[in-house]
Protein backbone atom coordinates (compact mmCIF):
# COMPACT_ATOMS: atom_id res chain seq x y z
CA UNK A 1 0.00 0.00 0.00
CA UNK A 2 1.43 3.20 -0.96
CA UNK A 3 2.05 5.85 1.85
CA UNK A 4 0.01 9.35 1.78
CA UNK A 5 3.25 10.75 1.28
CA UNK A 6 3.75 8.93 -2.16
CA UNK A 7 -0.51 10.73 -3.06
CA UNK A 8 -0.76 14.50 -3.46
CA UNK A 9 -3.60 15.70 -1.99
CA UNK A 10 -4.88 17.03 -5.08
CA UNK A 11 -3.58 17.06 -8.76
CA UNK A 12 -2.27 20.92 -8.99
CA UNK A 13 -0.03 20.32 -5.93
CA UNK A 14 2.31 18.33 -8.01
CA UNK A 15 1.35 20.86 -10.81
CA UNK A 16 -1.91 18.98 -12.62
CA UNK A 17 -4.97 20.10 -14.02
CA UNK A 18 -7.82 18.48 -12.40
CA UNK A 19 -10.53 19.16 -14.43
CA UNK A 20 -8.50 17.26 -17.19
CA UNK A 21 -7.73 14.12 -15.13
CA UNK A 22 -11.75 14.28 -14.35
CA UNK A 23 -11.94 13.55 -18.54
CA UNK A 24 -9.50 11.20 -18.48
CA UNK A 25 -10.86 9.25 -15.86
CA UNK A 26 -14.40 9.81 -17.54
CA UNK A 27 -13.02 8.05 -20.58
CA UNK A 28 -11.38 5.04 -19.08
CA UNK A 29 -14.80 4.20 -17.04
CA UNK A 30 -16.74 4.40 -20.61
CA UNK A 31 -16.12 0.35 -21.31
CA UNK A 32 -16.33 -0.60 -17.84
CA UNK A 33 -19.60 1.12 -17.75
CA UNK A 34 -20.30 -0.48 -21.06
CA UNK A 35 -19.66 -3.95 -20.24
CA UNK A 36 -16.67 -4.40 -22.94
CA UNK A 37 -14.12 -4.48 -19.93
CA UNK A 38 -14.25 -6.01 -16.59
CA UNK A 39 -12.46 -3.28 -14.56
CA UNK A 40 -9.57 -0.78 -15.62
CA UNK A 41 -7.16 0.79 -12.88
CA UNK A 42 -5.11 4.04 -14.33
CA UNK A 43 -2.93 6.72 -12.35
CA UNK A 44 -0.93 9.52 -13.68
CA UNK A 45 2.21 11.00 -11.52
CA UNK A 46 4.34 14.13 -11.24
CA UNK A 47 7.33 15.66 -9.21
CA UNK A 48 7.61 12.06 -7.66
CA UNK A 49 3.76 11.80 -6.23
CA UNK A 50 0.65 10.58 -7.56
CA UNK A 51 -1.30 13.01 -8.53
CA UNK A 52 -4.45 11.13 -8.98
CA UNK A 53 -5.70 7.64 -9.75
CA UNK A 54 -8.98 5.32 -10.04
CA UNK A 55 -10.03 2.32 -10.48
CA UNK A 56 -13.20 0.99 -11.61
CA UNK A 57 -15.12 -2.15 -12.20
CA UNK A 58 -15.16 -5.74 -10.67
CA UNK A 59 -13.23 -8.56 -11.12
CA UNK A 60 -12.57 -12.06 -10.66
CA UNK A 61 -9.71 -13.32 -7.90
CA UNK A 62 -9.24 -16.37 -8.30
CA UNK A 63 -12.89 -17.56 -8.96
CA UNK A 64 -13.94 -15.16 -6.78
CA UNK A 65 -15.91 -12.12 -7.79
CA UNK A 66 -14.90 -8.69 -6.27
CA UNK A 67 -14.68 -5.12 -6.85
CA UNK A 68 -11.29 -4.18 -8.00
CA UNK A 69 -9.46 -1.62 -5.66
CA UNK A 70 -6.61 0.94 -5.75
CA UNK A 71 -4.43 -1.94 -4.57
CA UNK A 72 -5.61 -4.82 -7.30
CA UNK A 73 -2.87 -5.97 -9.10
CA UNK A 74 -2.76 -6.24 -12.54
CA UNK A 75 -0.99 -8.70 -15.45
CA UNK A 76 0.65 -5.57 -17.51
CA UNK A 77 2.29 -8.20 -20.09
CA UNK A 78 4.97 -6.27 -22.24
CA UNK A 79 4.90 -3.06 -19.95
CA UNK A 80 7.40 -5.67 -18.11
CA UNK A 81 10.28 -5.46 -20.93
CA UNK A 82 10.83 -1.54 -19.23
CA UNK A 83 10.95 -3.15 -16.00
CA UNK A 84 13.71 -5.97 -17.15
CA UNK A 85 15.85 -3.53 -19.33
CA UNK A 86 15.98 -1.11 -16.42
CA UNK A 87 16.93 -3.32 -13.92
CA UNK A 88 19.66 -4.56 -17.06
CA UNK A 89 20.85 -1.00 -17.06
CA UNK A 90 21.71 -1.12 -13.35
CA UNK A 91 24.40 -3.91 -14.32
CA UNK A 92 25.63 -1.86 -17.47
CA UNK A 93 26.35 1.51 -15.40
CA UNK A 94 28.32 -1.04 -12.79
CA UNK A 95 30.52 -3.10 -15.85
CA UNK A 96 29.01 -6.46 -14.76
CA UNK A 97 28.48 -6.69 -18.68
CA UNK A 98 28.80 -4.40 -21.73
CA UNK A 99 26.16 -4.02 -24.66
CA UNK A 100 29.17 -5.20 -26.86
CA UNK A 101 29.68 -8.15 -25.65
CA UNK A 102 28.40 -11.60 -27.41
CA UNK A 103 25.72 -13.18 -25.92
CA UNK A 104 27.70 -16.16 -24.88
CA UNK A 105 30.16 -14.81 -22.56
CA UNK A 106 27.51 -14.63 -20.23
CA UNK A 107 24.86 -17.68 -21.51
CA UNK A 108 26.69 -20.57 -22.54
CA UNK A 109 25.27 -23.09 -24.88
CA UNK A 110 23.07 -19.95 -25.93
CA UNK A 111 25.30 -19.77 -29.54
CA UNK A 112 24.08 -23.45 -30.99
CA UNK A 113 22.19 -23.35 -34.18
CA UNK A 114 24.23 -20.24 -35.76
CA UNK A 115 23.97 -18.08 -32.92
CA UNK A 116 27.10 -17.33 -31.51
CA UNK A 117 27.93 -13.59 -32.88
CA UNK A 118 24.55 -12.21 -31.58
CA UNK A 119 25.48 -9.29 -29.34
CA UNK A 120 23.80 -8.20 -26.01
CA UNK A 121 22.70 -4.75 -27.39
CA UNK A 122 20.62 -6.70 -29.93
CA UNK A 123 18.47 -8.60 -27.22
CA UNK A 124 17.29 -5.17 -26.40
CA UNK A 125 16.53 -3.58 -29.63
CA UNK A 126 14.57 -6.70 -30.98
CA UNK A 127 17.18 -7.34 -33.68
CA UNK A 128 18.73 -10.41 -32.07
CA UNK A 129 16.93 -12.42 -35.24
CA UNK A 130 14.90 -15.07 -33.04
CA UNK A 131 11.41 -13.28 -32.99
CA UNK A 132 9.36 -16.59 -33.16
CA UNK A 133 11.78 -18.33 -30.64
CA UNK A 134 9.85 -20.94 -28.43
CA UNK A 135 9.33 -20.79 -25.17
CA UNK A 136 7.08 -22.67 -22.17
CA UNK A 137 7.29 -20.08 -19.51
CA UNK A 138 7.09 -22.00 -16.61
CA UNK A 139 10.59 -22.93 -17.82
CA UNK A 140 12.04 -20.06 -17.05
CA UNK A 141 12.39 -20.82 -12.76
CA UNK A 142 14.21 -24.02 -14.21
CA UNK A 143 17.78 -22.45 -15.61
CA UNK A 144 19.06 -25.67 -16.83
CA UNK A 145 15.75 -25.80 -19.06
CA UNK A 146 15.61 -22.85 -19.97
CA UNK A 147 19.19 -22.80 -21.09
CA UNK A 148 18.69 -25.91 -22.89
CA UNK A 149 15.80 -24.41 -24.70
CA UNK A 150 17.84 -21.07 -25.76
CA UNK A 151 20.08 -23.77 -27.24
CA UNK A 152 17.45 -25.22 -29.38
CA UNK A 153 16.19 -21.63 -30.83
CA UNK A 154 16.89 -21.36 -34.68
CA UNK A 155 17.74 -17.77 -36.18
CA UNK A 156 14.75 -16.48 -38.70
CA UNK A 157 17.36 -13.94 -40.28
CA UNK A 158 20.76 -12.85 -40.19
CA UNK A 159 20.91 -10.89 -36.44
CA UNK A 160 21.16 -6.98 -37.06
CA UNK A 161 20.13 -7.01 -40.51
CA UNK A 162 16.22 -5.89 -39.68
CA UNK A 163 14.01 -5.11 -37.00
CA UNK A 164 10.79 -7.75 -35.79
CA UNK A 165 9.63 -7.38 -32.59
CA UNK A 166 10.50 -10.67 -30.16
CA UNK A 167 6.95 -10.75 -28.04
CA UNK A 168 9.51 -12.66 -25.17
CA UNK A 169 12.26 -14.49 -26.27
CA UNK A 170 15.46 -11.72 -26.19
CA UNK A 171 13.89 -10.95 -22.56
CA UNK A 172 14.13 -14.21 -21.37
CA UNK A 173 18.15 -13.73 -22.65
CA UNK A 174 18.18 -10.41 -20.82
CA UNK A 175 16.84 -11.60 -17.92
CA UNK A 176 19.31 -14.77 -18.06
CA UNK A 177 22.12 -12.43 -18.06
CA UNK A 178 21.32 -10.29 -15.13
CA UNK A 179 21.23 -13.48 -13.10
CA UNK A 180 24.50 -14.48 -14.13
CA UNK A 181 26.29 -11.56 -13.68
CA UNK A 182 24.06 -10.58 -10.37
CA UNK A 183 24.17 -14.13 -8.73
CA UNK A 184 20.74 -13.47 -7.90
CA UNK A 185 17.44 -14.33 -9.76
CA UNK A 186 15.60 -12.24 -11.86
CA UNK A 187 12.62 -11.68 -9.72
CA UNK A 188 14.97 -10.89 -6.62
CA UNK A 189 16.78 -8.52 -8.38
CA UNK A 190 13.85 -6.39 -9.18
CA UNK A 191 12.65 -6.85 -5.80
CA UNK A 192 15.75 -5.72 -4.16
CA UNK A 193 17.31 -3.39 -6.75
CA UNK A 194 14.22 -1.80 -8.02
CA UNK A 195 11.06 -2.26 -6.26
CA UNK A 196 12.14 -1.96 -2.76
CA UNK A 197 14.39 0.80 -3.24
CA UNK A 198 11.78 2.87 -5.28
CA UNK A 199 9.13 2.22 -2.07
CA UNK A 200 6.75 0.34 -4.95
CA UNK A 201 5.36 -2.73 -2.89
CA UNK A 202 2.69 -3.74 -6.07
CA UNK A 203 5.87 -4.23 -8.36
CA UNK A 204 6.25 -7.98 -9.38
CA UNK A 205 8.48 -9.59 -12.01
CA UNK A 206 7.36 -13.65 -10.22
CA UNK A 207 4.14 -13.00 -7.98
CA UNK A 208 4.64 -14.83 -4.13
CA UNK A 209 2.02 -17.26 -3.70
CA UNK A 210 0.85 -15.53 -0.82
CA UNK A 211 -0.05 -12.32 -3.43
CA UNK A 212 -1.62 -14.03 -6.27
CA UNK A 213 -4.78 -13.65 -4.80
CA UNK A 214 -4.48 -9.85 -5.32
CA UNK A 215 -4.36 -10.04 -8.94
CA UNK A 216 -7.70 -9.60 -11.61
CA UNK A 217 -8.00 -12.75 -13.63
CA UNK A 218 -8.50 -11.98 -17.73
CA UNK A 219 -10.72 -12.05 -19.09
CA UNK A 220 -11.45 -12.01 -23.29
CA UNK A 221 -13.00 -8.81 -23.99
CA UNK A 222 -14.84 -8.45 -27.40
CA UNK A 223 -13.88 -10.40 -31.06
CA UNK A 224 -10.99 -10.20 -32.81
CA UNK A 225 -11.30 -8.23 -35.81
CA UNK A 226 -12.74 -10.11 -39.45
CA UNK A 227 -10.07 -9.92 -42.58
CA UNK A 228 -13.27 -7.83 -43.89
CA UNK A 229 -12.85 -4.99 -41.26
CA UNK A 230 -9.20 -4.86 -41.85
CA UNK A 231 -9.60 -4.83 -45.74
CA UNK A 232 -11.59 -1.73 -45.07
CA UNK A 233 -9.15 0.25 -43.23
CA UNK A 234 -6.44 -0.70 -46.08
CA UNK A 235 -4.96 -3.07 -43.17
CA UNK A 236 -3.46 -6.52 -43.74
CA UNK A 237 -4.40 -9.09 -40.65
CA UNK A 238 -0.99 -9.19 -38.74
CA UNK A 239 0.78 -12.46 -38.56
CA UNK A 240 0.24 -14.76 -35.83
CA UNK A 241 2.63 -14.58 -33.35
CA UNK A 242 2.61 -16.36 -29.46
CA UNK A 243 0.42 -13.77 -28.05
CA UNK A 244 -2.95 -16.04 -28.77
CA UNK A 245 -6.07 -16.09 -26.77
CA UNK A 246 -4.86 -19.19 -25.25
CA UNK A 247 -1.63 -18.16 -24.34
CA UNK A 248 -3.13 -15.31 -22.45
CA UNK A 249 -5.56 -17.14 -20.43
CA UNK A 250 -2.79 -19.26 -19.31
CA UNK A 251 -1.43 -15.68 -17.21
CA UNK A 252 -4.33 -16.86 -14.74
CA UNK A 253 -2.21 -20.00 -13.74
CA UNK A 254 -0.20 -19.60 -10.46
CA UNK A 255 2.85 -20.95 -12.30
CA UNK A 256 2.74 -18.48 -15.17
CA UNK A 257 2.23 -15.83 -11.97
CA UNK A 258 4.98 -16.99 -10.26
CA UNK A 259 7.70 -17.20 -13.43
CA UNK A 260 7.42 -13.63 -13.11
CA UNK A 261 8.71 -13.76 -17.42
CA UNK A 262 10.48 -11.04 -18.48
CA UNK A 263 8.95 -10.01 -21.63
CA UNK A 264 5.89 -9.98 -20.26
CA UNK A 265 4.96 -11.33 -17.13
CA UNK A 266 5.36 -8.76 -14.48
CA UNK A 267 2.57 -7.50 -12.03
CA UNK A 268 1.44 -4.38 -11.01
CA UNK A 269 -0.75 -1.63 -9.59
CA UNK A 270 -0.75 1.74 -12.03
CA UNK A 271 0.29 3.53 -9.88
CA UNK A 272 3.06 1.35 -8.99
CA UNK A 273 4.12 1.65 -12.64
CA UNK A 274 3.23 5.26 -12.85
CA UNK A 275 5.81 5.64 -9.68
CA UNK A 276 8.54 3.20 -11.40
CA UNK A 277 8.53 6.00 -14.60
CA UNK A 278 8.65 8.63 -12.11
CA UNK A 279 11.71 7.05 -10.67
CA UNK A 280 13.08 6.77 -14.50
CA UNK A 281 12.40 10.31 -15.18
CA UNK A 282 13.90 12.03 -12.53
CA UNK A 283 17.13 10.04 -12.49
CA UNK A 284 17.50 10.98 -16.28
CA UNK A 285 16.79 14.54 -15.45
CA UNK A 286 19.14 14.48 -11.79
CA UNK A 287 16.58 16.85 -10.28
CA UNK A 288 15.60 16.75 -6.40
CA UNK A 289 13.33 14.11 -6.60
CA UNK A 290 15.40 11.57 -8.19
CA UNK A 291 15.93 8.26 -6.67
CA UNK A 292 19.83 7.53 -7.50
CA UNK A 293 19.02 4.37 -8.96
CA UNK A 294 20.00 4.96 -12.55
CA UNK A 295 22.88 7.55 -13.25
CA UNK A 296 21.95 10.47 -15.37
CA UNK A 297 24.48 9.22 -17.97
CA UNK A 298 23.07 6.02 -17.78
CA UNK A 299 19.54 6.96 -18.54
CA UNK A 300 20.59 9.30 -21.66
CA UNK A 301 22.30 5.95 -23.01
CA UNK A 302 19.69 4.23 -22.62
CA UNK A 303 17.17 6.64 -23.46
CA UNK A 304 19.14 7.16 -27.13
CA UNK A 305 17.30 6.30 -30.17
CA UNK A 306 19.26 3.28 -31.40
CA UNK A 307 17.57 1.35 -34.77
CA UNK A 308 18.15 4.41 -37.10
CA UNK A 309 16.12 4.33 -39.80
CA UNK A 310 14.79 0.57 -39.36
CA UNK A 311 11.23 0.22 -40.07
CA UNK A 312 8.61 -1.92 -38.52
CA UNK A 313 7.41 -4.32 -40.99
CA UNK A 314 3.68 -4.54 -38.98
CA UNK A 315 2.99 -0.39 -39.29
CA UNK A 316 6.04 0.79 -42.16
CA UNK A 317 6.95 2.86 -39.55
CA UNK A 318 10.25 3.63 -37.97
CA UNK A 319 10.52 1.75 -34.75
CA UNK A 320 12.24 4.61 -33.00
CA UNK A 321 13.64 1.84 -30.11
CA UNK A 322 16.11 2.84 -27.23
CA UNK A 323 17.85 0.24 -25.12
CA UNK A 324 14.33 -1.72 -24.11
CA UNK A 325 12.22 0.62 -24.42
CA UNK A 326 9.91 2.90 -27.69
CA UNK A 327 10.76 6.48 -27.92
CA UNK A 328 7.64 8.50 -28.59
CA UNK A 329 10.07 10.58 -31.18
CA UNK A 330 8.41 11.81 -34.60
CA UNK A 331 4.76 12.75 -35.42
CA UNK A 332 4.69 9.42 -36.12
CA UNK A 333 4.27 8.49 -32.02
CA UNK A 334 0.85 7.25 -31.93
CA UNK A 335 1.89 3.52 -34.13
CA UNK A 336 3.85 3.90 -31.03
CA UNK A 337 1.55 3.44 -28.17
CA UNK A 338 1.58 7.66 -27.30
CA UNK A 339 -0.91 10.08 -27.61
CA UNK A 340 -1.21 13.19 -30.30
CA UNK A 341 -0.18 15.22 -26.65
CA UNK A 342 2.80 13.63 -25.53
CA UNK A 343 6.28 15.51 -26.64
CA UNK A 344 8.86 13.87 -28.88
CA UNK A 345 10.94 12.66 -25.78
CA UNK A 346 8.21 10.55 -24.38
CA UNK A 347 9.20 6.56 -23.43
CA UNK A 348 7.59 3.72 -21.84
CA UNK A 349 6.21 0.50 -23.60
CA UNK A 350 2.98 -1.00 -23.82
CA UNK A 351 1.48 -4.02 -23.02
CA UNK A 352 -0.87 -6.56 -24.77
CA UNK A 353 -4.87 -6.22 -24.43
CA UNK A 354 -4.46 -2.45 -24.14
CA UNK A 355 -1.65 -2.15 -21.06
CA UNK A 356 -0.26 1.46 -20.94
CA UNK A 357 2.82 3.17 -19.38
CA UNK A 358 4.61 6.15 -20.34
CA UNK A 359 6.97 8.95 -18.88
CA UNK A 360 7.25 12.18 -20.81
CA UNK A 361 10.31 14.40 -20.14
CA UNK A 362 8.86 17.14 -21.59
CA UNK A 363 6.19 17.58 -18.89
CA UNK A 364 7.65 15.94 -16.19
CA UNK A 365 3.82 13.77 -16.31
CA UNK A 366 3.98 9.82 -16.35
CA UNK A 367 0.73 7.56 -16.89
CA UNK A 368 -0.28 4.07 -16.48
CA UNK A 369 -3.21 2.16 -17.39
CA UNK A 370 -4.79 -1.82 -16.65
CA UNK A 371 -7.19 -3.83 -17.34
CA UNK A 372 -8.08 -7.19 -17.15
CA UNK A 373 -10.16 -7.32 -19.73
CA UNK A 374 -8.08 -8.29 -22.68
CA UNK A 375 -9.51 -6.56 -25.82
CA UNK A 376 -9.28 -8.61 -29.13
CA UNK A 377 -10.12 -6.44 -31.26
CA UNK A 378 -7.37 -4.67 -32.17
CA UNK A 379 -7.76 -1.01 -33.83
CA UNK A 380 -10.47 -0.29 -31.04
CA UNK A 381 -8.06 -1.48 -28.34
CA UNK A 382 -5.38 0.88 -30.17
CA UNK A 383 -7.71 3.86 -30.54
CA UNK A 384 -8.27 3.46 -26.48
CA UNK A 385 -4.61 3.41 -25.64
CA UNK A 386 -4.25 6.79 -28.03
CA UNK A 387 -7.57 8.71 -26.87
CA UNK A 388 -6.51 7.76 -22.87
CA UNK A 389 -2.86 8.62 -23.44
CA UNK A 390 -3.63 11.91 -25.62
CA UNK A 391 -5.56 12.59 -22.17
CA UNK A 392 -3.12 11.98 -19.76
CA UNK A 393 -0.50 14.14 -21.67
CA UNK A 394 -2.62 17.01 -21.68
CA UNK A 395 -2.83 17.55 -18.11
CA UNK A 396 0.17 19.39 -16.79
CA UNK A 397 -0.63 23.11 -15.43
Amino acid sequence: MLGTDRIAECPEDVGVDSTKVEALFERAAREVEAGLLPSAQLAIARDGRIAARRTFGRASFEGSDAEATDETLYTIFSCTKAITSAAAWLLLQEGAFSLDDLVTDHVPGFGENGKGDIRVEQLFLHTAGFPSAPFRPPEFLDREKRRARFASWRLNWEPGSRFEYHPSSSMYVIADIIESTSGMTFGDFVQARVARPLGLSNFFCGVPTAEQGRIADLALAGEEMTDAEYEALGMKRPPVTEVTPEAIMGFNQPAFRAAGIPGGGGTASASDLALFYQGLLHDADGGEHAPGLWKPETMADALRVRTGDLIDPLFGKRVNRGLGIVIAGDSDRTFRSFGHTNTEQAFGHAGAGGQIAWADPGTGLSFSYCTNGFDQHAIRMARRGIGLSSRAADCAL
